[in-house]
């Protein structure tokens, strides 16, 4: 098992990708051939399945992209089931002190660092045809990330830093502000300072930092701040803003028709 999004990272190279929220595996067939570092799956925001993860990540076969996940909870089964099929990085939200950063970072990990179950037969490791390559690399290969997303985080964040085997910080900034009184607003002053806050003690630290980007100018500031992993779209939100513009120049002239 090789992660090139991994080794990327380590150099301190930027990647980039795009979420995956509306089930179709036609979505992940699509984007993959868009040059992205990595697509994510989101099984905490839509309806995805195990069973339609591992769909998309069918889909994604042999097109270069990596996969990755995010699990619907800090939970060690739903991760086991999640690694399972072959992601090589999870992100895991609502992670709040060191002692639940050091949870998600043993649920993806094999003994005797962690507490992920062992077994050959899932996708991961080839369905038997890969197992002890499969297991002798995981540990190393998988990237494990967290959400910081309610203000606990923050005040726990050089703990959660501190943390072995933990790879990146992904912020949320919408569940950021909610958690601070501004529901669905990151906008706010009091929201960036804090995102400053965040970035300050991530970005000198061993962990990459990733959040959302929604535009390219976003994106850019990001990465010359020193983010690494930028989520630049979602599926449907695409879909949904091709079309609004490609309908809004006909309303604009004929209306109803």
């Amino acid at each position: 098992m090789n992660n090139p999004v991994k080794a990327k990272l380590i150099s301190g190279r930027k990647t980039v990708g795009a979420f995956l929220q509306t089930l179709s595996p036609v979505s992940a067939e699509i984007l993959s051939a868009s040059d992205f570092d990595w697509l994510i799956v989101d099984l905490e925001h839509s309806p995805c399945s195990f069973e339609t993860l591992q769909a998309h990540l069918q889909a994604m076969n042999g097109s270069g992209v990596t996969p990755f996940a995010r699990a619907p909870w800090n939970d060690a089964v739903a991760i086991k089931r999640i690694l399972d099929t072959g992601v090589m990085g999870v992100l895991i939200p609502y992670v709040n002190t060191k002692q639940e950063a050091e949870a998600a970072v043993a649920a993806c990990k094999y003994p005797p660092e962690g507490i992920r179950g062992v077994a050959g037969s899932p996708r991961a490791a080839g369905y038997t045809r890969n197992t002890q390559a499969y297991l002798s690399s995981a540990n190393d290969e998988v990237i494990v990330m967290i959400a910081v997303e309610t203000m606990e985080a923050v005040e726990n964040l050089d703990e959660i830093l501190e943390v072995e085997g933990l790879d990146g910080i992904f912020i949320g900034p919408v569940d950021l502000a909610s958690s601070m009184g501004h529901l669905g607003d990151p906008t706010q002053p009091a929201v960036q300072e804090t995102i400053e806050l965040i970035e300050s003690r991530v970005l000198p630290s061993n962990k990459f930092l990733g959040t959302l980007a929604a535009n390219w100018a976003k994106a850019e500031t990001c990465f010359e701040k020193g983010y690494q992993w930028l989520v630049l779209m979602q599926d449907g939100a695409a879909l949904k803003a091709a079309g609004d513009a490609a309908v809004a120049p006909f309303r604009a002239k004929y209306g109803d028709g």
